[in-house]
């Protein structure tokens, strides 16, 4: 059974004392980041390093989202920034959407080439023109629009044998401060959210998302927790959206999380309040201490990890040799 923390390696190749760590039955997934990766092939050795440990394999996530967020790069797709897909919809919507699809697919299929299950992709957040850590990584301000596309990008991942993680729920575009950095606060109650920020989530969530990612960002008018701590967040989400995927928190060593509490203190207060796994994706060696203190995930946590696991698809070099992808290719550049 896969537990509930998803961590960080620390290079290019796995080290003795992170074997041993990601044995460990509280280890339920790895995040891999720019400093994991070299190359292609460098990658996939890792990944299937990783792979090899346990069974079943540990979930593997990267942040690839295009423009400044895409943590691959060298001998793969550059993929543009969503918000370009945004601007393109304005006036060639169609279009827009099978871009869209596009770069999806290509984002998700040469994952699936190098080993890694996922991407915590798509952005589902609206880009209101304050924030400072969201921006183009949107698709937009409209809320039809931010879910027509996030539904075409999810249609192809899926053909890429692949699933979407959208965030940051219920909506990180509606403050100026980057949540990396400092506490963040949005005032607006909830009847204000429910037809802008959480429509594009609703979208998706009554097509099959599999899993959402929270925001670190506090709501005083609906909770007084961040949202990734919030029971009510959480049972909000199951409850009136009947979202049945995983949830996940945001990365809890970013400043936002940190007000909370100790590693252990925030791993356990997301826990209890609903999320299926905790990330941490620069503890290292600090994460130790609290491996054997976490509690362990139920059935029902185990069984949406083990959704997220990818399916097999063919090779980087047959990918990039299919018409498919030259085609698809053509559709980004075009942005």
């Amino acid at each position: 059974m896969r537990g509930p923390l998803m961590l960080g390696v620390e290079g290019l190749e796995l080290l003795g004392e992170e074997r041993e760590r990601l044995r460990h039955p509280a280890v339920g997934g790895v995040l891999l980041f720019s400093r994991n990766f070299d190359n292609p092939a460098q990658v996939t050795d890792l990944t299937r390093s990783i792979r090899a440990l346990r069974s079943p394999p540990l979930v593997i996530a990267v942040d690839q989202e295009g423009g400044r967020v895409q943590r691959f790069r060298e001998g793969l797709t550059p993929l543009p920034a969503i918000g370009r897909l945004g601007r393109a919809a304005a006036d060639a919507p169609a279009l827009a959407r099978e871009t869209a699809r596009a770069a999806g697919w290509v984002m998700a299929a040469e994952l699936r080439a190098l080993g890694v299950d996922f991407s915590f992709a798509p952005v589902l957040d609206l880009d209101r023109g304050v924030s400072q850590v969201i921006g183009d990584r949107a698709f937009g301000a409209d809320p039809a629009t931010v879910a027509a596309l996030g539904l075409a990008w999810q249609r192809g991942v899926r053909a890429a044998g692949s699933v979407c993680v959208g965030k940051h729920f219920p909506g990180h575009g509606g403050t100026a401060p980057d949540s990396h950095e400092q506490t963040v606060d949005d005032p607006r109650p909830l009847p204000d959210l429910v037809h802008a920020d959480l429509l594009p989530f609703r979208r998706l969530i009554d097509n099959g998302l599999a899993a959402v990612m929270m925001a670190h960002v506090r709501f005083p008018a609906f909770d007084a927790e961040p949202a990734g701590f919030s029971a009510a967040w959480i049972d909000y989400l199951r409850r009136s959206l009947g979202f049945q995927g995983a949830i996940f928190t945001d990365d809890l060593e970013m400043a936002a999380a940190a007000a909370v509490g100790d590693r252990l203190e925030r791993a356990r207060r997301a826990m209890a309040a609903g999320c299926d796994m905790v990330m941490f994706g620069n503890a290292g060696r600090a994460i130790d201490p609290i491996l054997e203190r976490l509690p362990r995930p139920d059935p029902l946590t185990a069984l949406r990890l083990a959704r997220l696991q990818g399916r097999d698809g063919p090779d980087l070099a047959g990918f990039h040799a299919s018409a498919e992808y030259r085609q698809a290719r053509s559709l980004l550049a075009a942005l």
